[in-house]
């Protein structure tokens, strides 16, 4: 059985920042979880660098082992730069699309935005987050929840990437290229 950690243990455990709150408790507290976490940290073996890079990027992306590793294998299909191609791949997921677009204020919020139907492509709902956005849709907030307070709060905050195109009056998005790897804001 896996073991769920909340969010702000979690970014503590990888070092990195998944939510708001995870931000300002790191700043109080920098150091790992636990009893233990305060203490000198080993030196990790090359291994355990790579098995820390995987899970922060599964973090980041919100998703099982199983579906990274399906990712994975697309990317590999593809052809050339593997992990480039991997960054793409989870870039065009209809829930980091709707995460960039600034239409939820995280990853998280992003999943549960799509599957409680809030979430429409070419004006047809889809409630899958692992859907992929090919440049030739459309992605928007259904008129019924363009008011909700997530959606509202997400907009202020919002940080623009060069690949996605925004109508703010409309709350739609559109993927315009394939995005280059400093254009994609994971760590």
């Amino acid at each position: 059985m896996a073991r769920k950690f909340s969010k702000v243990k979690l970014s503590r455990k990888l070092g990195i920042a998944l939510t708001d709150k995870a931000v300002r408790i790191m700043e109080k507290r920098p150091s790992k979880p636990g009893q233990h976490g305060g203490g000198r940290r080993k030196q990790l073996s090359e291994y355990g660098k790579q098995l820390l890079e995987k899970q922060r990027l599964k973090c980041q992306y919100n998703l099982k082992e199983r579906q990274l590793k399906k990712y994975a294998a697309m990317a590999s299909k593809v052809g050339g730069n593997t992990p480039l191609q991997l960054i793409r791949v989870l870039e065009t997921r209809l829930d980091c699309v709707i995460y960039r677009a600034g239409f939820a204020p995280t990853i998280y919020a992003a999943r549960q935005m799509v599957v409680h139907g809030h979430i429409t492509v070419d004006g047809k709902k889809v409630d899958k987050p692992s859907f992929l956005v090919s440049s030739s849709n459309t992605v928007g907030v259904k008129e019924s929840s363009k008011q909700l307070a997530t959606v509202l709060t997400a907009q202020e905050k919002l940080v623009l990437v060069p690949y996605i195109e925004l109508d703010r009056a409309e709350l739609t998005a559109k993927i315009t290229k394939e995005p280059s790897r400093d254009e994609v804001p994971v760590i």
